[in-house]
């Protein structure tokens, strides 16, 4: 006789972009430290622990070769996987998702270096695709930007020949068996063999297999499906039109959804509204779907939002200012709500999301 199955309950991800002093890009006039920290270690120590121990699930970390000193204050920026990589043993719990550019990089050294930090965080890895199309960024590698039109095929081809090369090793290839002096089973080790419209991949990789078989694979939901992503990020013009925009990357084909949120609080004596006012008055913010006002009031809107996505990835405006807010404030009462609870000591990230390890796709069945 069938029996009624109980749905299986995911707590809703709760994610944060960890860049620079923060997402206004005045932020860098209300950090609490040197502009000059941010190209030393002890600055990525305080904000990843600071997350870690609050309980966010996951931590972004943005990425580009043309970097406005205008905007963050500093001439230049740390590399995002180096970034992630510095935080993978100092943090226990908090997934680690730099991003890495798909269109004027080489694709195996990204593959490799993502590999690489998935097995220093310990299965806490991801990747965030990025595929924008800058001139700045063109000429930092002496290349010229794609046609808009092959932007998505490209960044598609770059994603595909990453997870053929995290796979090229299958899991139990490292043998180590001191008897016989072998290291390797050479019969477990495979070409990745990819062929794309503009580049080609041979393989093997030279890192093992992740440990998490595959990272889980971020993307904007732009993206999506032309790039095999596991995660859709999904922007809106506003909080009201995130829902939608979230049902429509599912239909699309996006395994798990992540709404993106700006964010600036009530906090230090000031409202919100006058915070954004001091900070656009030197320099507007030109960001997407925001949410400025009081802790708990962010709340209700996330208890909403949890409706139509899988999570979000919040936005702060200043670092140093918004963070202590969503740790002492909106985390724990997203806690009390029962839709969001604290990511699990040594589960991995695609533990995190419910994302099952998949299968090496050239192992013997």
């Amino acid at each position: 006789m069938p029996t009624n199955s109980v749905p299986e309950f995911r707590s809703r991800v709760v994610g944060l972009e960890l860049d620079g002093d923060g997402a206004h890009p005045a932020a860098w006039r209300k950090a609490l430290h040197d502009p000059q920290a941010l190209l030393g270690g002890l600055r990525i120590r305080e904000t990843v622990q600071a997350a870690d121990i609050a309980g966010f699930h996951l931590a972004t970390f943005k990425d580009t070769r043309a970097v406005d000193a205008g905007s963050t204050g500093i001439p230049t920026r740390i590399d995002a996987i180096q970034r992630a990589a510095f935080a993978a043993p100092l943090t226990g719990s908090l997934g680690l998702v730099p991003e890495a550019g798909t269109l004027f990089t080489e694709p195996f050294h990204v593959a490799t270096q993502l590999a690489s930090l998935d097995y220093s965080s310990q299965g806490r890895a991801g990747w965030l695709v990025n595929a924008a199309n800058l001139l700045e960024e063109a000429r930092s590698v002496g290349r010229t930007p794609l046609a808009e039109n092959e932007v998505a095929a490209e960044a598609a081809d770059v994603v595909q020949a990453s997870r053929r090369l995290w796979d090229s090793w299958e899991d139990d290839a490292v043998l180590r068996d001191v008897s016989t002096g072998r290291y390797l089973d050479r019969d477990k080790i495979h070409y990745a063999d990819f062929e794309g419209a503009r580049f080609s991949v041979k393989g093997p990789s030279i890192i093992p297999r992740p440990l998490q078989g595959q990272l889980v694979v971020f993307a904007p939901a732009g993206l999506i499906p032309a790039v095999e992503a596991d995660v859709a990020l999904v922007s809106a013009a506003s909080v009201e039109a995130l829902p939608t925009a979230a049902h429509a990357a599912a239909a699309a084909g996006a395994q798990r959804t992540l709404v993106e949120l700006d964010v600036i609080l009530d906090a230090r004596g000031q409202t919100a509204a006058e915070r954004l006012a001091e900070l656009d008055s030197h320099e507007e913010w030109q960001g997407g779907a925001r949410y400025a006002g009081s802790a708990e009031g962010l709340v209700e809107v996330l208890t909403t939002l949890f409706a139509a996505a899988d999570g979000v990835r919040l936005k702060p405006a200043v670092l140093d200012i918004d963070l202590p807010e969503l740790a002492y404030k909106v985390l724990p009462a997203l806690h009390k709500t029962g839709l969001v609870t604290p990511p699990k000591p040594g589960a991995t990230l695609r533990e995190t999301f419910h994302l099952p390890r998949p299968a090496n796709r050239y192992a013997a069945a």
